[in-house]
C-alpha cells in the first residue's frame, strides 16, 4: 500500500543524487591534482577540492538515508507520515544550509569562513570531515531534531516493527554522535580521541544499522520472504555490527598517544568487523534464493545484492587488510587507507541508498512497481560500470600503497614523501581513467530515470 506522504522522499532522492554528481566531479579534480599538481590552482586548491569531496558525500548520503526514512516509515508503520510540511520545510533548509557552506568553502579562505560565521564563540572548525562552519552545525542539529521528531512520531503512533526500530536507533545514534562535532578539547589526543566517536561511530556503527534496516525492507518487498525470517536476521547482523563496531573504535587508538591495551582491543574486534557483513551477504542471498515472488524491479534486486558483497568487500576485507596493529603501523594514512574507504563508502552506504532510489522512484513516479524494460537495462548498465570501475579505483590504489609502504617506511633507506608521491603517479592516473568511467556509469544511472518506455512498463 502506497502513502501519499511518502512523497516528501522525492526531493531527498533528486538533492542527493545532484550532490553526489558533485561529489565525483571534485574526486575527478583532485584525482588530478595528484598528477597535474597545479591544476585549477589558485581557483580550487586540493585542501578546497578534498573538503568539498567529503563534505558533499556526507551531506548527500544523509539526504538519502532522510529520504529513504520518509519512504519507508510510513509503509512500515502503516500510518501516514506525521507532518509532511516540516519534513519539506527541513529539506529546503538542510539544501540551502549545505549549498552555502559548499560555496563558502569555494569561495571564502577558510580561516576568514571560520571569523564570519563565529568559530571564535565556539570553536569547531578545522578538523578533517568536520570542517563545517559552527553556524551549519548548528544547523544540521535543528533539521536531524526535527526529522527524528517526525519520523519518531510516525512510528510510535503506527505499527512497531523491527525494520522501523532499527532504522530509528540508527538515526537516533547518528544524532547523538555528531554532538561531538562540538567538543574540540586543545589537547590533541583527546581531540582525536572523540573526533572518532563522530567518526567511525557512525560509518562502523549506528550508519550500519540505517543499512540493514534499509536493506531488509528492500528485501522484504522484492523477495517476499517471511518478514520474521528476515527480521532474526536483521537481530544478528546489528548485534555483531554494533559489538564489533564499538570496541573496533580502538584500531584509531593505535599511534594517536591512547593507552596500549587498545592495540590488542582494537587488533581482536577489528579483526572481526567482517563478519556481520559477510552474514550480510549470506542473508541477502538466501533471501533471494528463497523468494516467493519474481519482483520486476530487476535492478533494484541487483543493487541490493551489489551492497552486501561490496560492502564486505570494502569495509570488511579491506578493512581487515591493515586493520591489526603491527601491519597498521606501517600502512597507517598510505594509499591503502584511501583504497579502503573508497570501496567501504561505496559498498555500504553509496550503494544501499542508489537501491532504495532504484525500488522507491518508479512508485514515486506513478509505475507500478518498476521501471520499464530498457529503463532497468540502462540502470543495470550503471551498476556495473560504477561498481566495476571503483573496484578497479581501490586496486589501483592499493597497489599504489603497498609501493608507498615499502618505498617510505620499510626499506632500509625510505625515500621522502613527494619522491615516493612521484613514482606512484602512473597509479594515480589510472586511478583518474576510473574515476572518468565512474562518473560515465553516475550519468547512465541518471538517464535511467528518464528513458519512458510506457509500452514496456512493468506492472507488480
Amino acid at each position: 500500500m502506497q502513502y501519499s506522504s511518502q512523497s516528501v522522499a522525492k526531493p531527498y532522492f533528486i538533492a542527493a543524487i545532484g550532490l553526489f554528481v558533485g561529489q565525483i566531479l571534485f574526486g575527478l579534480i583532485m584525482g588530478l591534482q595528484y598528477v597535474v599538481g597545479d591544476f585549477l590552482f589558485p581557483l580550487i586548491p586540493f585542501n578546497v577540492a578534498r573538503m568539498v569531496h567529503t563534505n558533499l558525500l556526507i551531506i548527500w548520503l544523509l539526504f538519502g538515508f532522510m529520504g529513504s526514512a520518509y519512504y519507508l516509515v510510513p509503509e512500515e508503520s502503516e500510518k501516514e507520515l506525521h507532518s509532511p510540511r516540516l519534513a519539506l520545510a527541513l529539506f529546503w533548509i538542510f539544501l540551502i544550509a549545505g549549498a552555502l557552506t559548499i560555496v563558502g568553502y569555494l569561495l571564502v579562505p577558510y580561516a576568514r569562513l571560520a571569523e564570519m560565521t563565529g568559530n571564535s564563540i565556539l570553536p569547531t572548525m578545522g578538523r578533517e570531515f568536520l570542517e563545517q562552519p559552527t553556524i551549519t552545525k548548528v544547523g544540521i542539529v535543528i533539521v536531524i531534531l526535527g526529522f527524528l521528531y517526525n519520523i519518531g512520531m510516525t512510528i510510535l503512533q503506527g505499527r512497531k516493527t523491527v525494520v522501523s526500530m532499527v532504522l530509528l536507533t540508527g538515526l537516533v545514534g547518528l544524532a547523538v554522535l555528531f554532538l561531538f562535532a562540538f567538543y574540540n578539547p586543545e589537547n590533541l589526543v583527546l581531540d582525536k580521541y572523540y573526533w572518532w566517536w563522530v567518526i567511525h561511530l557512525w560509518v562502523e556503527g549506528v550508519w550500519e544499522l540505517i543499512l540493514a534496516a534499509i536493506l531488509a525492507f528492500i528485501l522484504i518487498k522484492v523477495t517476499g520472504v517471511d518478514r520474521e525470517i528476515i527480521e532474526k536476521w536483521l537481530y544478528v547482523i546489528i548485534a555483531m555490527a554494533l559489538i564489533t563496531g564499538i570496541l573496533g573504535t580502538g584500531h584509531h587508538y593505535f599511534w594517536i598517544g591512547a593507552p596500549e591495551y587498545w592495540q590488542w582491543w582494537g587488533s581482536i574486534f577489528s579483526a572481526m568487523e567482517p563478519i556481520p557483513f559477510f552474514l550480510m551477504v549470506i542473508y541477502a542471498f538466501t533471501m533471494v534464493n528463497q523468494r516467493r515472488r519474481e519482483h520486476p524491479n530487476k535492478a533494484a534486486t541487483l543493487w541490493a545484492l551489489g551492497t552486501a558483497v561490496m560492502a564486505f568487500l570494502g569495509a570488511g576485507v579491506w578493512g581487515f587488510l591493515h586493520t591489526l596493529s603491527p601491519i597498521n603501523y606501517y600502512t597507517h594514512g598510505t594509499q591503502i587507507t584511501a583504497a579502503h574507504a573508497h570501496l567501504a563508502f561505496y559498498g555500504a552506504y553509496v550503494m544501499i541508498v542508489l537501491a532504495m532510489i532504484s525500488y522507491a522512484m518508479p512508485l514515486l513516479r506513478g509505475r507500478a512497481a518498476a521501471n520499464s524494460n530498457t529503463a532497468q537495462v540502462w540502470e543495470m548498465w550503471s551498476f556495473w560500470l560504477m561498481t566495476v570501475s571503483m573496484t578497479f579505483i581501490t586496486l589501483f590504489l592499493t597497489v599504489a600503497g603497498v609501493l608507498q609502504v615499502y618505498l617510505q617506511r620499510a626499506t632500509e633507506t625510505p625515500l621522502p614523501f613527494m619522491v615516493v608521491q612521484d613514482k606512484l603517479a602512473f597509479f594515480y592516473w589510472l586511478r583518474e581513467i576510473a574515476g572518468v568511467i565512474f562518473l560515465i556509469g553516475l550519468v547512465v544511472y541518471v538517464i535511467s530515470f528518464f528513458i519512458d518506455g510506457k509500452d514496456e512498463e512493468v506492472a507488480a
